[in-house]
């Protein structure tokens, strides 16, 4: 089996200020081609782990490279900057300038670029190539700024919460660029506090809290391992038939207006609904899978607001 190409390595990565420590010794690597995400709320320590691989902040200890260069040498930093995209946290450009504009105002930065009509095309911004900066939504600027972090045409990209602020629709606008590029071959490290974007984009996820990684893998995998149980779930059950079925599944309980039942292996879900079924039940059934939201709570003990905090 042919062994996978680390691009990023980190090691026991630490950043302290003063008494608070932002990133715990955090270990971790990310491999050529896949989508890495950091899930976290705020303060979690998920930005200034990736300020420290652009070189925009040095570690406290622990070693950090990216494409085999380390990012604590002044020398080697400035070939990183070369062969990587970025997104920030909060991308801005020049208002008054159009988008075909600011695209290639970024280009220019650099000795060699990419045209930016092609990346235009790439982000689907061709009919708004000659509208201002200042007059699109927030969906549309954010492909600006993805746009603007492949201009050199980077190895590596790193996107600091691309979708924060953003409706539901131009956030999945923003999925499609991310899955485009994942496509491409393009090695993406990205951070989020939204649960369903990362099961949604990531090939493997780190949770992170108060600075340490608290669990690490593919969502699948954290699932099996974090998630519990899949629940049989009925809605409006009335008294009646509710004593009926505490009878037959002891471990039913109340979750809000709902009644759920726990099952423990997956061949036991048609088994349950075949005997509710018996029981004359067949409305209002649903099955309820793990999801990395319960991963969330299962390790950290809380889970995240839309809004970015633990809960």
């Amino acid at each position: 089996m042919k062994k996978k190409q680390a691009i990023i390595e980190v090691h026991a990565l630490t950043k302290r200020y003063g008494d608070l420590t932002a990133v715990d010794r955090v270990t971790f690597s990310v491999f050529k081609g896949e989508v890495f995400a950091f899930l976290g709320p705020n303060g979690a320590g998920k930005t200034t782990t990736l300020e420290i691989l652009q070189g925009l902040r040095r570690p406290t200890s622990g070693t950090a490279s990216v494409l085999g260069f380390d990012v604590t040498s002044s020398k080697e930093l400035g070939e990183i900057r070369k062969r990587i995209g970025v997104l920030p946290q909060e991308f801005s450009a020049l208002d008054k300038l159009t988008v075909r504009e600011n695209v290639a105002l970024f280009a220019s930065m650099y000795e060699s670029s990419r045209d930016p009509d092609e990346l235009i095309e790439l982000l689907d911004l061709s009919d708004k190539a000659d509208v201002r900066f200042d007059r699109l939504s927030g969906g549309l600027k954010q492909k600006v700024g993805i746009a603007a972090s492949l201009v050199n045409d980077p190895e590596v990209v790193f996107l600091d919460e691309p979708t924060t602020g953003l409706d539901p629709r131009s956030r999945r606008a923003v999925w499609n660029v991310i899955d485009s590029l994942r496509k491409s071959g393009t090695t993406i490290v990205l951070t989020t506090h939204y649960m369903e974007e990362a099961e949604r984009l990531a090939d493997r996820i780190a949770i992170i809290h108060r600075g340490k990684i608290s669990a690490l893998g593919t969502a699948s995998d954290l699932i099996n391992r974090y998630g519990g149980n899949t629940y049989i779930e009925l809605e409006d059950v009335r008294q009646g038939l509710l004593d009926m079925i505490r009878r037959r599944f002891p471990s039913a309980l109340i979750d809000g207006e709902s009644l759920v039942i726990p099952v423990v292996e997956t061949s036991q879900v048609l088994e349950t609904i075949g005997e509710l079924v018996k029981m004359s039940i067949t409305g209002g059934i649903r099955v309820r899978n793990p999801t990395i939201e319960d991963v969330f709570l299962s390790v950290v003990g809380g889970r995240i607001t839309e809004e970015g905090e633990v809960a």
